[in-house]
């Protein structure tokens, strides 16, 4: 049985790396192995994609203290926090039965991890049975470190609109950072990470982004789930205040001249989020292995 979905498959032979695909899928599990529950039981933050009752998919930021995201004895993954009030996963991830993908990320160690599965409640946490599993090497991931943990007492602010103002465009520009949402046609999701120089997620118009994409471990998840199904959102974080920009819409893949290709992003809701995360990071380090 393959690993991958038509989408997924398209884009490997466009890019030339169906035979790197084949072998890197291998390392694709359904259980936890131990190495993945002792670092998923390190993390403060995981990044949720799931879609709403509209189709749309979105990609959300959780925290807990370490241990809130855990593996449990029946082979589940439990996450102890769900989206804020405002987020717009904040209703979808308390219904039984969601598909839902993850990311855990390090920043200090510039590791992840992806968990892909099928998401249950349980009070106000989640229990994950997971269909994927899987890690990434740490190309283009910032290295930050935690400076301090804030006191939250009060519900986060939300502002929403349809396109990127002035501010919110500026902030999209001077990135280093943003997670994609993305699923394939059958509503399987999958957190991803994007990472480059600040500039590398462009604003070219109030409504319309465009990212280059950088070469990685050859699955090409995130671009055979748009190319199957154009809805993704993206997750924007601002690593000293803890608020997030969170953006829905549908991706395109612009394919240059060869194999390289980039993506625009047509926006079609916007959510800005104050206080969502109580961790204030520090300054980044820029990973060597971002393009000029």
């Amino acid at each position: 049985m393959n690993a991958y979905h038509a989408g997924e498959l398209e884009v490997q032979r466009r890019m030339g790396q169906a035979d790197i695909a084949v072998r890197v899928g291998r390392m694709i599990r359904t259980e936890i192995p131990a190495a993945a529950a002792a670092f998923l039981a390190e993390q403060q933050m995981v990044v949720l994609a799931a879609t709403d009752d509209a189709g749309r998919v979105w990609a959300s930021l959780v925290t807990g203290p370490p241990g809130f995201m855990h593996a449990e004895t029946d082979g589940t993954i439990a996450v102890g926090a769900l989206p804020v009030p405002g987020d717009p996963l904040h209703d979808v991830l308390r219904r039984p039965d969601q598909q839902v993908g993850t990311i855990a990320i390090e920043p200090q160690t510039r590791r992840r991890m992806r968990v892909n599965g099928l998401a249950r409640p349980t009070g106000g946490s989640l229990h994950i049975h997971p269909d994927q599993v899987y890690s990434n090497c740490p190309k283009y991931i910032s290295r930050r470190h935690i400076a301090g943990v804030a006191e939250t007492t009060h519900r986060p602010a939300v502002h929403r609109a349809d396109v990127l103002d002035e501010r919110l465009q500026q902030i999209v520009g001077r990135t280093d950072t943003f997670f994609i949402g993305s699923a394939d046609p059958d509503g399987n999701a999958d957190a991803s990470h994007r990472g480059g120089n600040p500039g590398f997620l462009q604003v070219l118009s109030p409504n319309r982004l465009r990212w280059p994409d950088y070469r990685g471990n050859s699955m090409f998840m995130t671009l055979g789930n748009i190319s199957a199904n154009p809805r993704c959102g993206l997750l924007i974080p601002d690593w000293q205040t803890g608020t997030t920009v969170q953006l829905t819409g549908t991706a395109e893949i612009i394919w240059d001249e060869g194999p390289q290709c980039s993506v625009e992003f047509t926006v079609d809701e916007v959510v800005e989020l104050s206080d969502v995360s109580p961790l204030r990071w520090g300054q980044a380090e820029l990973s060597p292995a971002n393009p000029a």
